[in-house]
């Protein structure tokens, strides 16, 4: 961080990550009562919808125009992509995985590519090369990942053998 003043930035950062889990599991089970974890990707979506369009009315959020944004990069539009997969991915995974598990193996990847879309000044972004320290910890972040995995292996293999 460049400044003190990005220091609480990171108080919000934090809750709306402290909030990712909930959303797996609420999205998890959802999906089971539904019968199928695409409906509650579908429901997820239309709930955010839901949820968005008073918010943009509250705030008195003017109309976009379609002419302005299609005069953009193709990979602006890849962002609904990516939530439909995340949010169909964690349905799948996070109730064989654990919340934990799944978590630490998403933030990793999200790491890894943040690193990649830093470097590369990727997706509208000022280049920030790697450097040592941000490379180390990004490689903490999967070391993490290794051992929670590790960890729950053990723990399998102790309850499996009791």
């Amino acid at each position: 961080m460049t400044n003190p003043a990005s220091l609480f930035l990171l108080l919000p950062a934090l809750i709306a990550g402290a909030v990712v889990p909930f959303q797996a599991g609420a999205n998890a089970t959802l999906g089971r009562l539904l019968g199928h974890p695409l409906w509650a990707t579908l429901v997820s979506l239309a709930v955010s919808i839901a949820v968005i369009l008073p918010v943009m009315a509250a705030f008195r959020v003017p109309t976009p125009t379609i002419d302005a944004a299609s005069k953009g990069p193709w990979w602006i539009w890849t962002g609904g992509l990516a939530g439909v997969i995340y949010i169909t991915a964690a349905l799948l995974l996070a109730p064989r995985l654990g919340a934990a598990n799944f978590m630490v193996a998403v933030i990793a990847g999200q790491m890894i590519a943040s690193l990649a879309i830093d470097h590369f000044g990727l997706m509208g972004f000022a280049p920030r090369p790697i450097n040592p320290a941000r490379l180390a910890g990004v490689l903490l972040i999967v070391g993490g990942m290794v051992v929670t995995q590790w960890a729950n292996a053990a723990q399998a293999i102790t309850a499996s053998a009791r």
